[in-house]
């Protein structure tokens, strides 16, 4: 006897099946990739708009250091700094000590805020620094808290 209806054919299904999982496989991967590659991107570019604040507010103290602009450079402490010192013993403090007249920022730790500086003294002495950052609550930018040895 034959059925009633037509059967069903067999032939490629399971190739059909293979084929469209396979398609999907490549299209969750290229999705999961993209995003991925895209956190990645936008990880490394925030870390450097993050690095490149960081270099120039250190820079820009230690150009006020190196300018003997003691008021400048104070202006460039964040609120707990000023706090523990005022700006007559910050000049104080540093128009006593050796004057600097180079240095280099290097790369920054955005796990400690914070960056190594080789500076050179006016006496040849050399010595590698390191600037501990804080943020401003009010503008958000970088602010340096501290230079230790």
């Amino acid at each position: 006897m034959f059925p009633p209806f037509p059967a069903p054919p067999v032939e490629g299904r399971s190739r059909r099946v293979g084929v469209g999982l396979g398609i999907g496989a490549a299209v969750l991967l290229l999705v999961c990739g993209g995003g991925a590659a895209l956190g990645v991107g936008l990880t490394r570019v925030m870390s450097s708009a993050l690095n490149e604040q960081a270099e120039v507010v250190v820079g820009d103290y230690f150009d006020a250091l190196k300018d003997r602009e003691w008021a400048q450079a104070y202006d460039l402490l964040c609120q707990r700094a000023k706090t523990s010192e005022t700006e007559a013993e910050f000049v104080s403090r540093v128009s006593a000590e050796e004057l600097i007249t180079d240095y280099d920022v290097g790369q920054v730790e955005l796990v400690q805020l914070s960056a190594p500086v080789d500076v050179t003294y006016s006496n040849g002495d050399t010595a590698e620094l390191r600037a501990y950052l804080g943020q401003n609550r009010e503008t958000g930018g970088f602010e340096v808290c501290s230079v230790e040895e």
